[in-house]
Formats: C-alpha cells, structure tokens, sequence
C-alpha cells in the first residue's frame, strides 16, 4: 500500500497540482496586498471612504458604541457583536474580479504563444531512400555524360 501510495504521489499530475496550488497561494497573497495596499486606498480617496470599516450595525451595543464614536473600525463593532460588513464584502469581490482579469491575460497570453507555435512551418521531411538512391544515380549519370 505504501509502495502504491508513493506512485501515486510521485506521479507528474500530483506533482503539477502541489506546484500549481503552491503557486497559486503565492499569487493571491500578491493580489490581496494589490487590491489592499494599492488600489482600494485609492478607491477610498475617490469616495472619502474606507470601504474595508464600512458595515451596517446589527446589534444595539455596535449602534450604542457607534453613536458614540462614529469613526468606529470593523473590528472594534465585531468584538461587540454582530456587524453586515458588507465594505470588506466589496473588498473581496473587488479582488476577485483583478485575480479574475489577471487570470484572462495570463491564458490569453499563453493561447497567443501557442498559436503562433502552430503557425510556424514545420521542417520539410527529408527524402525517402528510394528518392536519395535515385538522385545519386541521375548525379552520376550527368557527371558520366
């Protein structure tokens, strides 16, 4: 069992998925910091929000602690109960669709490469030996004539 469980481990397929999963993961730690760090301050600015501390109070004690303190953060409200964080919602859903939008380039740009590798003519196939044997013969027949 051992023995299968190791084949089956080391198989390419398996192997491909642990690197592309891997990769994966990497990536969209780059896409998070992206979306968070570069472009929804930016977003921020344009509506003079900060869509990651926008929510809807669900409880009394979030309404309570947010009529006294209206700039209250995210964090804050969820220790006090619940919260309809629907600004790290939009977050999220902004970030998709740039992971999304990346992901199309990137299978667009390698289509693009592939298609250009089909395009190429291929070598044309070297003679047959028949065909080398006769042009031997006819060369040697004009070089006797």
């Amino acid at each position: 069992m051992l023995k299968q469980f190791k084949e089956f481990a080391l198989r390419g397929n398996v192997m491909d998925l642990a690197v592309g999963v891997i990769i994966g993961a990497a990536f969209g730690t780059i896409v998070n910091s992206v979306v968070n760090d570069l472009i929804m301050p930016l977003v921020g600015i344009a509506f003079k929000a900060d869509f990651s501390n926008l929510y809807i109070p669900l409880s009394e004690k979030v309404i309570n602690a947010l009529s006294a303190d209206p700039n209250l953060p995210l964090a804050k409200a969820k220790e006090l109960g619940p919260v309809f964080a629907w600004g790290n919602f939009l977050t999220v859903v902004i970030n998709f669709v740039i992971l999304a939008f990346i992901i199309f380039l990137i299978v667009k740009g390698m289509n693009a490469m592939k298609k250009k590798d089909a395009e190429k003519p291929a070598a044309p196939a070297p003679p047959s030996p028949d065909v080398l044997l006769l042009t031997e013969i006819r060369d040697l027949l004009k070089a006797k004539a």
